[in-house]
């Protein structure tokens, strides 16, 4: 892998992103992922992790959908959750503590592989019969809303946030692995007397809980950014042609 420094160096100006993670299990867990970090074997790599986080979440699809005909194949979700979590969580911690950081490399795979993961992931969900296909795919559009949103604030803003809240990655996978648990027990919930599957009720207020965010979060960046880029003199107006000079593309 090749630093910041490295890339300067081969005629490439990139600087990375400040990170910011305000999750509820961010402060632990960074501790231990730093401490496995330095304790990892010398044979291990960041890329190896990568992979190994891709695998595991395309296999947690895979058992979801198995689990339409073996309700136990939810345990394997949730060991596949687990090794998703290592993988995607220490592959750049591992990066970081070795100074073996790649930052453009990085941020393009790793993004493109939780893409990838999340749509073989909500498929999955759609395969098993515990909640209904529209309710996966509005949790998968949500989600593809708030990475598209929070990868074109990295790019403006220098400031790539790994949670739009109190709930990250991790949070989401603890409360996939507690409903998996769950729906070993009765894959149905009571709400107001009405009997409803349990991962459609989640599946509910996740997406809307997620639609609400990349409104929230798209609002507060529009505005940040309209003030560190104001209109020059003369432009305030809406209306392009009461400017004497040439309109710019934009208009």
């Amino acid at each position: 892998m090749t630093t910041n420094a490295d890339s300067i160096r081969n005629g490439v100006s990139f600087s990375a992103a400040r990170r910011v993670n305000r999750s509820l299990t961010a402060a632990a867990e960074k501790r231990a992922l730093e401490w496995m970090a330095r304790r990892a074997p010398r044979w291990v790599t960041s890329d190896q992790l990568t992979a190994l986080g891709l695998g595991a979440q395309i296999a947690a699809g895979a058992f979801y959908a198995l689990s339409r005909y073996h309700r136990y194949a939810l345990v394997l979700v949730c060991v596949c959750l687990a090794l998703n979590w290592l993988g995607d969580s220490l592959d750049g911690t591992l990066a970081r503590v070795r100074r073996q950081q790649r930052p453009r490399y990085g941020f393009y795979v790793d993004h493109m592989v939780d893409i990838f993961g999340a749509t073989a992931l909500m498929c999955g969900l759609g395969f098993s019969g515990f909640l209904h296909w529209q309710t996966a795919v509005a949790m998968l559009i949500a989600f593809l809303l708030l990475a598209g949103e929070s990868y074109l604030a990295t790019y403006t803003l220098s400031c790539f946030e790994l949670s739009p809240g109190l709930f990250g990655p991790t949070e989401v996978r603890i409360l996939l692995i507690f409903g998996n648990l769950a729906l070993l027990r009765s894959p149905y919930s009571t709400v107001f007397g009405h009997r409803i599957p349990l991962f459609d009720l989640g599946g509910i207020i996740a997406a809307i809980a997620m639609f609400a965010m990349a409104i929230v979060v798209t609002a507060r960046h529009t505005a940040q950014l309209y003030k560190q880029e104001p209109l020059p003199p003369g432009f305030e107006g809406s209306d392009c042609e009461t400017v004497n000079a040439t309109p710019p593309r934009s208009c």
